[in-house]
Parts: structure tokens; C-alpha cells; sequence
């Protein structure tokens, strides 16, 4: 059972309480991205496992009104046993997705899966372009991808970058990494049409997305993780904008939720403060 203090960024442990999660959010006029966690399987059985419990959460979406959609991660779905099963699993994701009109998301992960997710990618959203892309500012390559992937329909998620990288291939200041990130933004606007989602909690990068929305005119949408800036999420969503939260659930929680604490000093605040009751 995930404890209460954990319960701030995981929506539970089952599909259920996920989808519960979702029809909350969905009340708050905030669509939903489920992801199910688990990563880096050095074995095929857990990841043809999880790629089944999407397909099968994506079904039970496509049941329902829900706005709600999954997003996937490469090593999760075999990339670390072989590129042919991580490509089998997402296969079969994306054939799920279509039976049911359902969008899917593929997470970026280290500097070392990102040529075999953009071919992954590439190969399955031309026959299917209810996809996104996940891509990330503090790697220098990120500009040739975002030309790369420019005629494909499909969208792309810009994030910073949460991954550790070597400094030849990545910045780690972080006012370059921000600096990457409008330059890299400004590119996605010109080229994608299907729209942008912005992955930052950071204010000055919404409000730049929503600069580049009324020069460009292309769609976007903010995306944010469960249980911070929540209030931020509700706020932009009452104004008219497009927000998704990013809500993991499952029985793998606690590395998540380790991450999440000591990523941001009030989150690490939030967890000492339920620590001591108060």
C-alpha cells in the first residue's frame, strides 16, 4: 500500500485508482497522461508484461470519456533486452491505441536509447499519428532531432532533461540549459503543426510558450508532473489552456516518489513536514 506521504505525486497502485485519478483531474478540466512505472528490464517477461497492462489500460480508457492517454518508456518495454522487443511491445501498444482512438506518448530516456526511440518513433507514427515524442533541451542534438522528426505527423514534449549526460553531448548550466530550451521550443513552434507540449513547471517558459502560440499559431498544450505546482495546473486549465498532468501509479513506487523528494527542496520539505505530522 502506497503511504499517504508518497500519495502527493502517485496515483495508487492499480489501473483503477489511476483511472480514478483521471476523473478527477478530468473534473478540474485537466486531461490525464498514465504512465505505469517500471523501467530497465534486463529481462523480455516484465516488459511483454507491462506492455500488456497498457494495452489493457488502454482498452478500459477507450471504454469510458475519459481525457486520458499513456505514455511509455522505451527501457520499460524491453530496449535493454533487445531493440526488436522493445519495438514488438510498442507495436502492439500503438495497435491498442488505434482500436481505441487512444494518443500515446513515448518517454525519452539517457543519451544512449535516443537513436533507437526516434527510429521507433519514426516507425510507427506515420501509420498511426496519435503519438508524441518526448525530446529533451540539454542535449546539444536536440535541434537536428526536432528538423529531423519536422514532416512527421505527431507531436513533441519539451522537457529540460532530467538525466545526468556527458558534457560533450549535453549542458549542465543551468542558464544554458534554459536558454536551449526557448531556442528549442521557438524551432518545435515553427515546424510541428500538430502542436508542442511543454514540459516544464517553469513560469517563464509557459509564458514564452504562449508568446510563440500567438506569433506561430501552432497548438500547444502544458504538461506537468502529479503533485507539483498543482494549484499552477488548475489555474492554467480555469484560463483556457491546454493542461495534461503526468500521473505514474503502480506497485514500483518508491524509487519514483525518492526521486520526485529530492529533486526540489519543498517537495523534500512536503515529506518532512508529513514525517513529523504537521
Amino acid at each position: 500500500m502506497i503511504p499517504p506521504i508518497a500519495r502527493r505525486f502517485v496515483a495508487g497502485e492499480s489501473a483503477a485508482s489511476a483511472m480514478d485519478h483521471a476523473r478527477e483531474l478530468n473534473d478540474d478540466g485537466i486531461g490525464a497522461i498514465l504512465n505505469l512505472l517500471g523501467e530497465h528490464y534486463d529481462e523480455r517477461g516484465p516488459a511483454d508484461d507491462d506492455a500488456q497492462t497498457y494495452c489493457s489500460l488502454i482498452d478500459e480508457i477507450g471504454e469510458t470519456d475519459l481525457d486520458a492517454c499513456i505514455s511509455v518508456k522505451p527501457s520499460q518495454l524491453g530496449l535493454d533486452v533487445g531493440e526488436g522487443v522493445f519495438r514488438e511491445n510498442l507495436e502492439r501498444i500503438v495497435e491498442a491505441a488505434a482500436a481505441n482512438d487512444a494518443f500515446v506518448w513515448m518517454d525519452m530516456e539517457d543519451h544512449t536509447t535516443t537513436d533507437a526511440t526516434l527510429d521507433a518513433f519514426e516507425a510507427q507514427v506515420e501509420s498511426y499519428p496519435k503519438m508524441g515524442l518526448c525530446l529533451q533541451a540539454n542535449l546539444k542534438r536536440t535541434p537536428g532531432d526536432i528538423e529531423r522528426l519536422a514532416g512527421l505527423p505527431g507531436k513533441i514534449r519539451l522537457v529540460k532533461g532530467a538525466y545526468e549526460e556527458p558534457s560533450d553531448i549535453a549542458y549542465s548550466d543551468k542558464a544554458r540549459v534554459n536558454e536551449a530550451y526557448r531556442e528549442n521550443l521557438e524551432l518545435a513552434f515553427q515546424v510541428f503543426d500538430a502542436g508542442v507540449a511543454i514540459g516544464s513547471h517553469d513560469p517563464e517558459m509557459i509564458d514564452h510558450a504562449m508568446d510563440l502560440h500567438e506569433e506561430y499559431g501552432t497548438p500547444y498544450e502544458v504538461q506537468m508532473l502529479m503533485g507539483v505546482r498543482e494549484d499552477a495546473q488548475r489555474e492554467l486549465a480555469a484560463d483556457g489552456v491546454t493542461v495534461y498532468q503526468y500521473a505514474p501509479y503502480g506497485d514500483k513506487w518508491l524509487s519514483y516518489f525518492y526521486r520526485r523528494v529530492m529533486e526540489r527542496k519543498e517537495n523534500a520539505l512536503f515529506a518532512l513536514r508529513a514525517v513529523l505530522g504537521r
